[in-house]
């Protein structure tokens, strides 16, 4: 039966197989992403009839589906009424679930637009949110008069040439969607923007472009792409039973046979969350979905016949890729337990060091060569962006691990919208805007495995493995990180609350007449700073208070952390280094060849070791016992004299100084056994239970403070 340690060791390693089995699907796409030949000759091909299809152009749909984005929906609609083409065969379908003031907007945009001679219409659905994106698409699909249907999010902004690009390669009648690469207009605003623009780069160049065109499925990425109106309604049309719309059709798509290409060189921009919270709940959305669309799909696609082998595989690995979130935290928690528990984890010293550079080989190395390979002129931004995506794609993983559990347990099926703020430049300041998010008690387990990083670093260096700080130490910097932004980045709307005798009595009017005040000033700028600005939700002071108080709180945190460090390290002082010293000791007298030696070396392991007590707290046992270990000491130092009045050269001494060589291995090895328990005593996990109990009591005292405030954005 296996111990404790070699059972983790197994989950520990069991982990790390599966985990490499998806980053080498990583070198797979990249290869294939450089010597995609069909995708090169075939896009060549169409190109010629994509920059010719000048005459006779289709009528072509474009679908903006809204829901509250009162900071960007006037730049959206701009930005596809100065689309180069026909407005004879151009027809927009604003699908506007809007609750709050945006509606309003959005009539004043559309309206103004459709005087200019546009076919543009504002669609508001009776039902409510029926579906959320994916049941306004559908709804705007039964009034939809093109043959192509262009889908652009509220934060994108399509260039005017865009149309006129892209419609020619439909040509080919087996392409049933065409696919643009986003830009981010906003990539340089923080390092939260840099790390997510690094991310959806290295999806388009290298996953998206090594499936284009191919026998690999690809998928749609839910905005700057066209569909064949017949593709859609042959693929069962949209629906709403996932939060991942995109991903469901395509695949449904490609079950029936239609392809997709990816177009690298036709960037459309786009606006970066700015928000840890609402990069947050972008990546819960999109991991929650694949899970779902795996659920739904996988089997189909499994038993397909049609289906080639390398493709099944593909497609299991693309959907199911998120559970390397909680692989990755099951890894986080084991390893440093097998550390502290003294187990050999290599079967030679040199080990750990291949170990690492395997690690560095296959990670950091390898993405920076196609990095290097993709951006040879900028290549060195981009590898620091490649840093700050590390800790955000390692603090990611808690978020992203209770969405994959909440997948799989058929969790509440809500979309939740990213919230946008219309920022583009560096200056630009959103945290008194509306739709700030605040943290959410995923921020407390970040805090939480921020915490235990910092202990397992301590765990490295007190159990002789220095080697393993490093990758801890960025690992637990990448949970501080999303958890210190989650919480900095925090503010929730304050609905102030007029007693002014000049406040109209119709809400409705008074949000037309705040919103023709805003237009009066809109400027006619596609890459505008923002088109709407709203006052301030909060005044100055109350920014600051709230700015002061999460600063007070990382302090604390900070202050307990090191607390904590100094109490480890004299609690290592005072209880295992002795341990380590008496250890040595043992080991010095099972090399001495003379009794006087051999008592030199025992009486510090005496004066060193507890005279009582077991550390063995689970279930103890004779041989860590140290009034017993104490006993055999005195028994070895008896012995030891008398073994010094024998003779040196006779057969006597000799037997009798081997037997004591054995005897003191016997007490090394029985130390070297109640070592880890040292480290993991009753005590000590009392105490870290209190210490960390603490610091997750700060965070309830931040979040109790706050009732009062609104909750959660309701869609």
């Amino acid at each position: 039966m296996l111990g404790l340690d070699a059972f983790l060791y197994v989950i520990f390693i069991g982990v790390a197989w599966i985990m490499t089995i998806y980053t080498l699907n990583f070198y797979y796409l990249s290869y294939q992403s450089q010597h995609n030949v069909i995708h090169q000759k075939r896009k060549d091909k169409l190109n010629v009839h994509a920059d010719s299809a000048t005459h006779d152009l289709p009528v072509v749909t474009v679908q903006l589906p809204i829901y509250n984005e009162k900071y960007v929906a006037a730049r959206l609609i701009d930005a596809v009424c100065l689309l180069d083409y026909p407005k004879d065969r151009l027809e927009i379908q604003v699908l506007d679930d809007s609750e709050d003031e945006t509606f309003e907007l959005v009539q004043l945009v559309v309206g103004e637009n459709q005087l200019r001679g546009f076919n543009i219409h504002h669609f508001r659905r009776i039902s409510g949110r029926a579906g959320y994106k994916a049941g306004a698409l559908k709804e705007g699909m039964k009034y939809a008069k093109g043959e192509f249907i262009a889908i652009f999010d509220a934060d994108f902004i399509p260039p005017p040439w865009f149309l006129k690009k892209t419609i020619g390669y439909f040509i080919d009648p087996v392409i049933g969607l065409v696919q643009c690469r986003w830009g981010h207009i906003n990539e340089n605003y923080s390092s939260l923007t840099e790390a997510q623009a690094l991310s959806l780069d290295l999806h388009f160049l290298i996953e998206q472009k090594a499936k284009s065109m191919t026998h690999l499925f690809m998928n749609f990425n839910g905005a700057a792409g066209i569909w064949r109106t017949s593709c859609i309604f042959d693929a069962g049309g949209w629906h709403t039973t996932t939060l991942v719309e995109d991903l469901d059709l395509s695949y449904r798509a490609q079950l029936k046979g239609w392809k997709s290409i990816f177009l690298e060189n036709i960037v459309v921009e786009g606006e970066l969350p700015v928000q840890m919270n609402a990069a947050k709940r972008q990546q819960f959305r999109w991991a929650k979905g694949s899970i779902q669309v795996a659920l739904k799909l996988l089997m189909d696609i499994l038993l397909e016949k049609k289906i080639t082998f390398d493709t099944k595989i593909q497609a299991f690995i693309h959907l199911t890729r998120h559970i390397v979130h909680p692989l990755f935290l099951i890894q986080f928690l084991v390893f440093p337990v097998l550390l502290a528990l003294n187990y050999k984890l290599y079967p030679v010293s040199w080990a750990p060091i291949t170990g690492i550079l395997i690690y560095v080989l296959m990670g950091p190395a390898t993405y920076l060569y196609m990095i290097r390979k993709l951006w040879a002129d900028r290549w060195k931004d981009k590898a620091i962006q490649y840093l700050y995506l590390i800790f955000f794609a390692t603090g990611i993983s808690v978020n992203n691990t209770i969405a994959v559990f909440d997948a799989l347990i058929g969790g509440k099926n809500e979309f939740l919208r990213t919230p946008k703020f219309g920022v583009v430049k560096k200056h630009d300041e959103w945290r008194e805007k509306a739709y700030v998010l605040p943290f959410t008690k995923t921020t407390l387990l970040e805090v939480f495995f921020g915490i235990y990083g910092l202990m397992a670093i301590f765990v490295s260096i007190f159990s002789g493995n220095p080697i393993f700080v490093p990758v801890m130490a960025i690992q637990t910097l990448g949970f501080i990180y999303v958890a210190y932004l989650s919480i900095i980045h925090s503010s929730r709307k304050q609905r102030e609350v007029s007693h002014s005798k000049n406040v109209p009595a119709n809400p409705t009017m008074m949000h037309i007449t705040e919103t023709k005040a805003l237009m009066t000033d809109r400027v006619r700028t596609v890459h505008a700073k923002t088109l709407v600005t709203t006052a301030p939700n909060t005044s100055n002071m109350q920014l600051h208070l709230r700015t002061r108080y999460c600063r007070l709180l990382i302090i604390g945190i900070l202050g307990f952390l090191s607390l904590g460090a100094a109490i480890i390290y004299f609690d290592y002082q005072n209880a295992i280094y002795p341990l380590d010293k008496a250890i040595g000791f043992l080991s010095r007298a099972q090399s001495a060849q003379t009794p006087d030696m051999i008592i030199n070396y025992l009486r510090p392991v005496k004066l060193l070791l507890p005279n009582v007590g077991n550390p063995v707290w689970s279930f103890p046992n004779p041989r860590t016992d140290f009034g017993l270990i104490h006993n055999d000491l005195d028994s070895m130092l008896v012995r030891s004299r008398s073994i010094s009045l024998l003779e040196p050269d006779t057969a006597a001494y000799n037997t009798w100084l081997e037997q004591m060589h054995g005897s003191i291995r016997i007490i090394e090895l029985n130390l070297e056994d109640a070592t880890p328990y040292i480290y993991v005593s009753s005590t000590n996990i009392l105490l870290g239970g209190l210490w960390i109990g603490l610091i997750m009591s700060l965070f309830a005292v931040m979040w109790r403070s706050k009732s009062k405030l609104k909750e959660y954005e309701i869609t």
